[in-house]
């Protein structure tokens, strides 16, 4: 699906408390990186977390999934990419996808599943306009899907 939004990109380098014993970029290292770009992300789009707390609306993860493809070393420079994966039409409920990259070379690949939470009622919500829009300007991956809105009754059982 094209999409006119851009891919918005967080440039980075591994530091030092980033690493193993091994040497190696700690596997949760890899979702901090990806939660600042999301971050980073809507703070630039004017709603970040003060704008969500102003609103009582934060998002909430149902999975989060990385694949570790190079290996990442002290002082590598990276940048992590957000792009939206797919989204209900309501903007409710969507996934993310973000790429490492090192030198322009795939390192690794997070995926997770979110949706909006209303802090008050602490359930699941559309957002306001504002994140739609936020959301609207983000760029879509190429395999973007539109997801279903809201959790779809199952038929009846057959007689």
């Amino acid at each position: 699906m094209d999409h006119a939004g851009t891919t918005f990109t967080l440039p980075l380098a591994v530091r030092w408390a980033d690493l193993d014993p091994n040497g190696h970029v700690r596997h949760s290292v890899y979702y901090d990186w990806g939660a600042m770009a999301r971050i980073s992300y809507l703070d630039r789009a004017g709603v970040g977390p003060v704008w969500m707390a102003a609103h009582a609306i934060g998002p909430v993860m149902f999975r989060e999934e990385a694949r570790f493809l190079r290996e990442l070393r002290f002082g590598d420079e990276l940048s992590v990419d957000v792009q939206l994966s797919a989204s209900s039409p309501d903007a409710r409920k969507w996934q993310m996808r973000h790429r490492v990259l090192r030198r322009g070379e795939l390192a690794a690949t997070i995926e997770l599943d979110g949706a909006w939470l209303d802090l008050r009622a602490r359930k699941v919500v559309a957002p306001p306009a504002e994140m739609v829009r936020a959301f609207d300007q983000l760029a879509r991956a190429e395999d973007f899907t539109v997801l279903p809105s809201r959790k779809s009754t199952p038929p009846p059982p057959a007689s």
